[in-house]
């Protein structure tokens, strides 16, 4: 039953709770009712931490703490899957965590689909053409700091080919815990 059970990822810290807007817009997609999260969220204290809510569509079952240390992403196995679905943040990820093994030495995946760049395993993926950054049309969860980085217009939507990708001056992973993390530094395992 774990393909009905959902969960936020939400980025805490000195007692402040990091984009609430968007992660209760998402919540209402995935189960059709809104939720105020900032009723079940308090860090126990000011480190960072990644918050864990876990729900269904009954409502909150369990907010979780996890102290918070950024792990090191500087090489992407490319990965290709035509049969991946992801569009729900579900507690349930092993198609996910099967492509996730198959990174041989890199540090992350990038997950192609459809000939489309996607996403990596824990991340919507940007890149700088030279004048814009894009992200991915079909990405397969649509990310919180994706959706503000689009309202803000910061970001375009666009389909990304994996050729695109190897010509960008500059790759982006974005989630709830590290923003809008630009990379310069980084190289692609075929």
């Amino acid at each position: 039953m774990k393909d009905n059970i959902f969960f936020e990822t939400i980025k805490c810290e000195d007692f402040e709770v990091f984009n609430l807007f968007y992660h209760e817009q998402r919540v209402a997609k995935t189960i059709g009712m809104n939720l105020n999260l900032q009723d079940y969220i308090y860090p126990p204290s000011s480190k960072l931490y990644r918050c864990k809510v876990i729900y269904d569509e009954s409502g909150i079952l369990d907010v979780n703490y996890f102290v918070y240390k950024k792990r090191e992403i500087r090489s992407f196995k490319i990965i290709i899957d035509e049969t991946i679905e992801y569009s729900k943040k579900r507690v349930n990820r092993e198609e996910l965590e099967k492509l996730f093994g198959k990174k041989e030495l890199a540090d992350e995946i990038i997950i192609v689909k459809n000939g489309i760049v996607t996403d990596t395993s824990i991340a919507n993926i940007a890149i700088f053409d030279g004048s814009n950054w894009l992200t991915s049309k079909n990405c397969l969860l649509q990310g919180t700091t994706r959706a503000r980085c689009l309202q803000e217009g910061f970001l375009i939507e666009k389909d990304i080919t994996l050729q695109m990708l190897k010509d960008a001056k500059k790759i982006a992973l974005m989630n709830a815990m590290i923003d809008f993390d630009v990379l310069e530094d980084y190289s692609f395992l075929l």
